[in-house]
């Protein structure tokens, strides 16, 4: 069985040879946003409400080419971000991503590069952070249990660690693929480039009703028509699939608190079963890790776990208070487009349609310079609280508390 330091220098030699991920470089800050990497929206997201400071430290663990980082510092122009991943070719990447999109010149706090494995965090890198990101690294690590101790380690009490993992149900037959590639391969495996054009061929030659070639042009063509995206999914020489079980004796092994997936709706068991009511009061009786696990047996289309922890305390807010709602201080939310309109996309991208008087309330949250709170401004809105919440709910405003500080 290959030792720790084999694995990683194998993962290290494919992501030398196939930097991922293969995002084109671009003159201009980044596209979008993906409102996991801003501070203030998955901080929301995990408590109800805006972050106390913006002049925190984040933490890029497995940065790869920088994408996540390039977003990591432009949503949050106000904190430290150090950013390590185990491919040099990677980081030089990164590097001049964040350089040439401009987000480094702008950035008035320390931007940091450094090639180290998760498992040497704890003795290079000084001092905890307040967010920690970790998208598709911890499945490719020789024992993953003590990369998430390494990272965990280094989390604030009152941080939140932003993870991402693979799930196995939804890549059966990716699975399938990357085992029939390594058995073809032979003496060959870690050859990538080898494995990248066996692969391709593999699937120029399989029936048009095969289900492993089916699978690909439904779902992974578009992207895997780049060999890095090819070389990443099917000649990987690492990587640790999970279910709900086994992602939970990760989770457990941390240390740190299951805040929740950061794609909630996928996680009802509402949308399987709702015409049930036996079903339905079967289910009630499960614990929550039961009933995530019987959602993921009735729908394994899912491909990869999203998920937030934290280390306590991390005071979540329930606006059902009236007074404390009143006192709060709301703007719109970070992450939108489109908006000022009554149609715009949210945070997930989603469009969404506002009622005029939801419309007028957010106008004025958008131009509140005076940090006017709720009860102040709902005395000239036609929106009520019930209204406030269902906008707060939606995460199309945020409020403050600081009432808790």
């Amino acid at each position: 069985m290959p030792d720790s330091q084999a694995i990683n220098q194998a993962v290290a030699n494919l992501y030398n040879t196939y930097p991922f991920p293969p995002d084109p470089l671009s003159d201009l800050e980044p596209p979008g946003y993906n409102w996991r990497w801003s501070w203030t929206a998955a901080y929301n997201f995990c408590t109800g409400r805006k972050p106390e400071a913006q002049d925190i430290r984040i933490l890029d663990a497995g940065c790869g080419t920088g994408s996540s980082t390039d977003y990591l510092i432009h949503l949050n122009p106000e904190a430290e971000v150090v950013a390590i991943d185990i491919s040099q070719k990677a980081l030089e990447v990164a590097q001049e991503r964040c350089r040439r999109s401009g987000v480094i010149a702008k950035h008035n706090k320390p931007i940091e590069f450094r090639q180290l494995r998760l498992e040497e965090v704890p003795e290079q890198l000084e001092g905890q952070f307040d967010l920690i990101n970790s998208v598709g690294v911890l499945h490719h690590l020789p024992d993953p249990i003590k990369g998430i101790k390494s990272l965990a380690c280094k989390l604030k009490p009152g941080g939140i660690f932003h993870i991402f993992v693979y799930a196995e149900l939804g890549r059966w037959e990716i699975s399938l693929m990357q085992k029939a590639i390594a058995l073809l391969q032979g003496d060959k495996r870690g050859d990538y480039r080898d494995g990248v054009k066996i692969g391709r061929e593999i699937f120029a030659n399989l029936p048009e009703n095969n289900r492993i070639l089916k699978q690909e042009k439904e779902r992974w063509a578009l992207e895997n028509h780049r060999d890095e995206s090819f070389a990443d999914m099917y000649v990987h020489p690492q990587e640790i699939d999970y279910n709900i079980e086994t992602l939970f004796e990760l989770i457990d092994a941390s240390g740190l608190e299951f805040v929740g997936f950061s794609n909630p709706q996928y996680w009802q068991l509402e949308r399987l079963i709702a015409n049930s009511p036996e079903l339905k009061a079967r289910a009630n009786e499960l614990g929550d890790r039961q009933k995530y696990r019987l959602i993921e047996l009735l729908d394994p289309t899912l491909t990869h776990y999203e998920f937030f922890l934290a280390r306590p305390p991390l005071t979540q807010v329930d606006w059902s208070n009236e007074d404390r709602l009143k006192q709060a201080v709301p703007e719109l939310h970070p992450c939108m487009q489109g908006f000022p309109s009554r149609n715009f996309l949210d945070y997930d991208y989603q469009m969404v349609n506002i009622s005029e008087a939801e419309y007028d309330f957010m106008q004025a949250c958008a131009k509140n310079s005076e940090q006017q709170s709720v009860g102040e401004l709902i005395t000239k809105s036609k929106l009520d609280l019930a209204g406030v919440r269902a906008l707060q709910a939606r995460q199309l405003i945020v409020l403050s508390s600081n009432f808790l500080t």
